[in-house]
């Protein structure tokens, strides 16, 4: 992974909202997968993301756009407050997500609310040491004799495959006992 921060470059993209210092990083951030991290003029992270495409997503942030009221667009309300951006490039979106989830755990951005809880992503794990094998969700990558496939962004499909699994193939439901 490679970590990267503000370059000097001179170059501004036309309509940008972005102040100088952001405008002059966003030609150079790499088209690959990773994740950004906003920081305030104080140093501090103040919103953690991951991307498909660090600079499209990340230049997304500071672009007018006609068809997106940009002043009532969720986001708007911190742009102002960014003062640099930092970023790491992943090998893959799953990496990227993972990546994601721990440094807002470590370093609890304000502008960040859906994973600063103690939650993690969840996983659907197969028990392959067990006479009658379970499929369940997890959040916990622990269990010994487990096949684990995720993450997933979402519980809900989570919940569906695992009720579509056990009503297709008459899995069991319950707890190891």
């Amino acid at each position: 992974m490679d970590t990267k921060t503000d370059s000097s470059t001179q170059q501004t993209l036309g309509e940008e909202t972005a102040k100088p210092n952001i405008r002059n990083i966003l030609p150079i951030l790499p088209k690959q997968p990773g994740v950004y991290i906003f920081k305030d003029s104080r140093g501090r992270v103040i919103y953690v993301g991951k991307a498909q495409s660090l600079r499209d997503r990340v230049k997304s942030y500071f672009q007018k756009n006609d068809s997106v009221n940009y002043v009532n667009h969720p986001i708007s309300f911190f742009t102002d407050k960014i003062s640099s951006v930092d970023y790491i490039v992943t090998d893959n979106e799953v990496e990227a997500l993972m990546l994601e989830s721990n440094l807002i755990k470590k370093n609890r951005p304000k502008y960040n609310v859906s994973l600063k809880d103690d939650k993690s992503y969840p996983y659907i794990a197969i028990t392959e040491n067990e006479k009658f094998p379970r499929v369940f969700m997890t959040r916990n990558r622990n269990l010994k004799g487990a096949k684990y496939f995720g993450p997933y962004t979402n519980v809900k499909p989570v919940k569906e495959i695992l009720g579509a699994l056990r009503k297709i193939f008459q899995l069991r439901d319950c707890k190891k006992s």
